[in-house]
């Protein structure tokens, strides 16, 4: 194998900057650029063998967004969480620890097979042939909470030559300009979704925004609350309130935010989902069907739910459902300059007070005629006719037989935990930022 290092053409690395520029204005995900920039600089000539890119992110679940690209291989995310502060071994012995500690730019190493590793990842990248390595930080602003961090490896036998690693230096800018813009559209997209849902999210970002825009569609619906949470908000403590609270609707809410379903808000002890289906009987049958289905998982995850806590000496979790069908107003309302993006009309407001005669039946769910109309051979009580406040008609009353056993978590979605190699650490730069010099002094 020839040790001459090539010289990059600033040419071809100019045309990948100009692809970064356009991709970033296209708006394409972070993910869909990523993948593309490798390419394009191994298109250009550089001989990368492996090529590591983690975001931090602003997101409910993940601290970090991980992409690890290997020429002919293509690229492979992942997510990274947090565990309450607790740093993994990994991190700590990670050559983007000893960036962070030492407050680094950048850190290359020439990788010799004969000589002890300074970082176990090194191991790793051996037996993949990379002679040449170098990590970088590059922050989105004036601190490290918020940035990217990555690693370059190639394995030419000549290591990197003094004109690529220019080249790197320079596209490492225009690379963090473009990825930035993605970060903020990701971020913004994390965000409209996990406050106003996946299908609201979407409409908001695509300019949806007015007070009195939106549609008038037809749904599945479905009213959920916790019985007895004034009486524990007033004898518990507020850490206990919170924690029982999200305990619910952990249990409870989680099955009616999959499969078509959408909670569009939670309403103190409580929630309203909705599932949009078209304005025929297939539709509507495969909407209050999907409704149907998640309320016996709502059900059978409580019962659950109520036995481990009865294990630990605590009291049940008491709840109600209403479960209707209809026409409802999917839009915007409130202030000009401080809106809220739900459902309302008359449908809602029936579903509200099915929910509410779980109080007076001996049943946790309810659901109109109309929806279990639409339900197919499924075992219904018809409990009678109620006069409901607003309502003209008096709306009849069935519960569903919800003896079935049902998996608990058969369509729970994959939650990201492992770690690929020894870099690929969850990816914790943000509390690692934070660290005092004493608290350093102690891990080390």
């Amino acid at each position: 194998m020839s040790t001459a290092q090539a010289e990059i053409s600033t040419i071809l690395m100019d045309k990948v900057a100009d692809w970064l520029t356009q991709s970033a204005l296209a708006g394409n995900d972070l993910e869909t650029l990523v993948k593309g920039f490798c390419e394009r600089l191994a298109a250009a000539g550089l001989p990368l063998k492996r090529v590591h890119l983690s975001f931090s992110m602003l997101h409910p679940l993940y601290d970090a967004l991980g992409f690890t690209w290997l020429r002919g291989q293509g690229l492979e995310v992942e997510g990274f969480r947090s565990e309450n502060g607790v740093h993994s071994d990994r991190f700590l012995t990670s050559p983007y620890y000893h960036l962070l500690s030492n407050k680094l730019d950048h850190l290359r190493r020439r990788l010799d097979p004969s000589v002890r590793s300074e970082f176990p990842v090194f191991d790793d990248l051996t037996l993949m042939g990379v002679t040449d390595y170098m990590a970088f930080v590059h922050p989105f602003n004036g601190d490290t909470s918020q940035g990217m961090m990555g690693s370059w490896s190639t394995d030419s036998a000549a290591g990197f030559s003094d004109s690529m690693i220019s080249g790197l230096l320079r596209i490492q800018n225009h690379l963090a300009i473009a990825t930035k813009m993605a970060v903020l559209t990701k971020l913004a997209d994390n965000m409209m979704t996990t406050y106003l849902g996946g299908d609201a999210g979407r409409r908001v970002l695509d300019g949806q925004i007015k007070r009195g825009e939106g549609d008038t569609i037809r749904a599945a619906l479905v009213m959920a609350d916790m019985r007895g949470s004034t009486r524990l908000a007033e004898t518990s403590g507020r850490e206990i309130y919170i924690d029982t609270l999200n305990q619910f609707f952990d249990a409870i809410a989680a099955p009616f935010n999959r499969r078509g379903g959408q909670i569009m808000s939670f309403l103190g002890d409580g929630f309203i989902a909705v599932y949009p289906c078209e304005r025929h009987r297939a539709q509507s049958e495969i909407a209050c069907q999907a409704a149907l289905a998640a309320a016996h998982k709502a059900n059978a995850r409580m019962m659950e739910l109520n036995l481990r806590r009865k294990e630990q000496g605590l009291g049940d979790i008491k709840f109600g459902i209403g479960l209707h069908v209809g026409n409802v107003m999917f839009g915007n309302v409130g202030l000009t300059d401080r809106l809220t993006f739900s459902v309302f009309g008359s449908a809602v407001n029936e579903v509200q007070r099915l929910q509410t005669l779980t109080k007076k039946y001996p049943h946790s769910v309810l659901a109109s005629k109309d929806f279990a109309g639409y339900c197919g051979a499924n075992n219904w009580l018809t409990l009678g006719k109620e006069e409901l406040a607003g309502i003209k008609q008096k709306l009849t009353v069935l519960s569903p037989d919800l003896s079935g056993a049902l998996a608990l978590d058969e369509d729970a979605p994959p939650i990201h935990d492992r770690i690929s190699d020894a870099e690929q650490v969850m990816l914790l730069h943000r509390d690692a930022a934070r660290l005092s010099a004493g608290d350093r002094r102690k891990l080390q």
